[in-house]
């Protein structure tokens, strides 16, 4: 048996394998088993914590409930940083993953400061499919039931690609029809994170979320990330604002001289529990 912990924030729920001390070979298949919700465990995000290397506290491995990779997430970060915080007593830890290395802090009140780094503008590092200036991007869709709908937008990395539209009422954006057909548009080859963000106030932004590999969840981190990146640089807010999410509100400062963007938010443990994976992989 194979011990986990249930973990959210702010609804962006996990299952967090810790593999520091004992190997853990997670697949595409065993994936997709633990995240489902009706034979599985169910989450939006496995995480795997694996020893870290080169002077970090721990490595993180992120899969999604189709079973492919992701190279970030912002809510599973604040989690896991939350686990090593009370097990080490330490207030700062750095924790890698395949989109880069994220320094954490302790903020108080259980929550946790991430550090995601600057957000990357060029097209080649999001990817983009060819060269094009990614503040204002009109998208055609071509899917079945959008004939040649366009969907504005600015396209982005966060260590991970994402596309933030802003609109007039977030509330109201069909996410689902438009942000699956955004994740597999030809224009990004690694598909991409949605956000769909509506402007309440220059300190103020709503966001909704299709998550590449796992659709709608209640809240995204790095995809709130994107969406304060996107707004400062579009002029649409300052350097300090709050995000409400599905699940709640996660709190945003672009700091001044590098830009780096500081995301604060809560993290929940919800239960710990064992489970038989070649079982469940059967």
């Amino acid at each position: 048996m194979t011990p986990f912990l249930k973990m959210h924030g702010l609804g962006n729920d996990f299952v967090v394998f810790d593999a520091r001390k004992q190997g853990l070979a997670l697949d595409e298949a065993a994936a997709r088993a633990v995240a489902d919700r009706r034979r599985g465990i169910g989450c939006d995000q496995v995480i795997v914590i694996r020893p870290g290397t080169g002077g970090a506290d721990a490595a993180m491995e992120i899969r999604n409930p189709d079973g492919s990779e992701a190279e970030q997430c912002g809510n599973a970060t604040r989690c896991v940083a939350r686990l090593l915080m009370e097990e080490t007593g330490r207030t700062e830890l750095r924790i890698d993953t395949r989109g880069g290395p994220l320094f954490c802090t302790d903020a108080g009140g259980g929550n946790v400061t991430v550090d995601f780094g600057a957000a990357k503008f060029d097209w080649a590092d999001i990817p983009l499919a060819r060269p094009m200036d990614t503040a204002a991007l009109v998208l055609v869709l071509h899917d079945a039931g959008h004939h040649g709908t366009e969907v504005p937008g600015t396209a982005l990395s966060m260590g991970n690609p994402h596309f933030v539209s802003f609109v007039e009422n977030a509330e109201v954006v069909p996410v689902v029809e438009l942000g699956s057909a955004i994740e597999r548009h030809p224009l990004f080859p690694k598909k991409t994170n949605v956000e769909f963000v509506s402007v309440m106030a220059p300190n103020r932004l709503r966001m909704r979320v299709w998550e590449r590999g796992a659709g709608v969840t209640l809240a995204c981190g790095s995809g709130a990330c994107a969406a304060a990146a996107a707004a400062y640089r579009r002029g649409l807010a300052g350097r300090e604002m709050d995000i409400q999410l599905d699940g709640g509100v996660l709190h945003f400062r672009i700091r001044e001289g590098d830009e780096h963007i500081l995301m604060t938010g809560p993290s929940t443990r919800v239960f710990k529990g064992e489970i038989d994976l070649k079982a469940l992989a059967a």
